[in-house]
C-alpha cells in the first residue's frame, strides 16, 4: 500500500520503481486528495486499486484480497515461464532446431531435407522434443513456442491448414 502523498518521494515515483523489478507486487494507492489524472496514472502503471480517504474496512480488505490474487496469479505465471525455459533449455541444440521447424508447419520430410538427416532421425528428434517439452499434440507444442517466443502468436500455417 502507498500513499500518493510520501515524504522525500511522491507514490507515483516509488512505483515506478517498484515496478521495474517487481511486476508480482500489486500496489494500492490511498489518498486523501487524488484527483482523475492521478488515478489513471497510477492505474495505467499497474496499480491495483487507488482508495480516496476515508474509505470502508471492508472496500479496504476487498482490494487487498484482489491485489493478493493478482500476485499469486503472476507469481504462478513466472514459475510456469521459468518451467519452459528450463525445458527448452535441456533440448540438445538440434532438438531445438526440429523444434523451432516443427512449430513453423515444417513435415518431417521437409525438415529432413532442411538440416540434412533422415526422416526416422527427424522423428526420433521430434519425440524428445515433444517428451521434453511435456507437450501431448502439436497444438500443445506450438502453444509452448508461442510463449517462449519461438513462434508467433498466430501463424499462418495453423490458419490456413484449417481444422485438423
Amino acid at each position: 500500500m502507498l500513499d500518493v502523498s510520501l515524504p522525500d518521494l511522491d507514490g507515483l515515483e516509488l512505483q515506478k520503481l517498484i515496478a521495474v523489478d517487481r511486476m508480482d507486487m500489486p500496489i494500492i494507492f490511498i489518498t486523501g486528495h487524488g484527483d482523475v489524472p492521478m488515478t489513471v496514472r497510477a492505474m495505467k502503471a499497474g496499480a491495483v486499486e487507488f482508495l480516496t480517504k476515508p474509505f470502508d474496512d471492508e472496500v479496504l480488505l476487498s482490494a487487498i484480497k484482489h491485489a493478493i490474487k493478482r500476485s499469486v496469479a503472476v507469481l504462478e505465471d513466472h514459475a510456469e515461464a521459468r518451467t519452459l525455459r528450463d525445458s527448452y533449455e535441456s533440448l540438445t541444440p538440434r532438438e531445438q532446431e526440429v523444434m523451432r521447424l516443427v512449430v513453423s508447419g515444417r513435415l518431417n520430410k521437409q525438415i529432413g531435407l532442411n538440416l540434412g538427416i533422415s526422416e526416422i532421425t527427424v522423428k526420433a528428434h521430434r519425440g524428445k522434443v515433444m517428451q521434453k517439452m511435456n507437450a501431448g499434440s502439436l497444438a500443445d507444442l506450438v502453444k509452448i513456442a508461442v510463449r517462449l517466443g519461438l513462434a508467433p502468436a498466430r501463424n499462418p500455417w495453423l490458419v490456413t491448414r484449417g481444422p485438423e
